[in-house]
């Protein structure tokens, strides 16, 4: 099961880093890794992609730059390292996990995953 963790209160400008852990160990099986968020009253958006076959990952614009996903296959582990946060990045933060790799044009859809770990709360407030 894909367990998120990491979250808490942070200040504006703070930092924060996420971690997605799979229990069962299954999690480097997978090709496709990615987190997403929800704010209160909005709909779940993408956030950040990567794959452990290669590649560039892929970051929504509202975090490229301050955001950096990676991941650690032998821990069974994906992260997200969070710089810079600002309130409007606070939401209930996921991860979601594909066996297959997914085009550049499907990674941000909820639909292309079939994998969700519970969410982890991000608060940036001051």
């Amino acid at each position: 099961q894909l367990q998120a963790s990491g979250g808490g209160l942070v200040q504006p400008g703070g930092s924060l880093r996420l971690s997605c852990l799979d229990s069962g160990r299954r999690l480097s099986n997978m090709n496709s890794l990615a987190w997403f968020r929800q704010a209160p009253g909005k709909e779940r958006e993408f956030v950040a992609y990567i794959t452990w076959s290669g590649g560039n990952p892929s970051y929504s614009e509202s975090v490229k730059g301050r955001f950096t996903i990676s991941g650690n296959s032998a821990k069974d582990t994906v992260y997200l390292q969070m710089n810079d946060l600002k309130p409007e990045d606070t939401a209930v933060y996921f991860c979601a996990a594909r066996q297959n790799r997914l085009a550049l044009s499907t990674r941000a859809y909820q639909g292309s995953y079939n994998w969700w770990g519970q969410g982890t709360l991000v608060t940036v407030s001051s």
